[in-house]
């Protein structure tokens, strides 16, 4: 469970190819500090699996349904990435609950700065438009934001300095792809509405 507050800017050291899947080395001072073998880390908004660690860096094996889902494939040697640790149980809830669990990927549309924030404009896959409303919480490659405004296939979100400056959502150009995942809660109550229904036979 992690809370999309963002720990690290990590980078890509070293992707290999394998078969089915990927295996990335990544460069996290803080993140593996006191890093165990079979730890999660997520890795812009995706939980991954610590397999081997040592010097301030860590390897994750990325399997096919995960790069099909997110947009680690567009990874590469030098790509700057979000890292945080999962949620310490009794700490603070700072963002939301956030799985780490990506839900599919959007586009980054538009950017328009301001003095003190920026609001960037994303593109929403049609599928995840009904979870998310405005002020509601989002989480775009692994940052926990508030929406702004929503649309059928777009919704925007208002950047502050500390984010500009500590993640990769300061550095994302239009066209760029970012991990989406939507509130897990509005998730289960849609499915838990669902079920009802058929039960009584609406």
């Amino acid at each position: 469970m992690f809370t999309g507050i963002v720990e690290e800017l990590g980078e890509v050291v070293a992707v290999e190819q394998l078969e089915d899947a990927s295996r990335f080395r990544l460069r996290g001072p803080l993140v593996t500090e006191g890093a165990q073998h079979g730890d999660s880390i997520a890795v812009n908004g995706v939980c991954l699996t610590v397999v081997e660690f040592g010097d301030g860096e860590f390897t994750a094996d990325v399997m096919a349904e995960t790069l099909k889902r997110s947009s680690l494939g567009a990874l590469g040697v030098g790509s700057r990435v979000n890292l945080e640790r999962p949620m310490a149980v009794g700490g603070r809830l700072g963002g939301h609950i956030v799985q780490g669990h990506v839900d599919g990927t959007g586009t980054i549309l538009e950017r328009t700065p301001s003095e003190h924030w920026e609001l960037v404009k994303v593109g929403l896959p049609a599928h995840l438009s009904r979870y998310v409303v405005e002020k509601g919480s989002i989480t775009v490659d692994g940052v926990s934001l508030t929406v702004v405004e929503v649309a059928d296939d777009w919704f925007t979100i208002s950047l502050i300095p500390t984010t500009l400056d500590l993640t990769t959502l300061g550095t994302k150009k239009s066209g760029d792809p970012v991990n989406l995942e939507v509130d897990v809660i509005a998730k289960y109550v849609e499915r838990l509405l669902g079920t009802d229904a058929k039960e009584n036979g609406k």
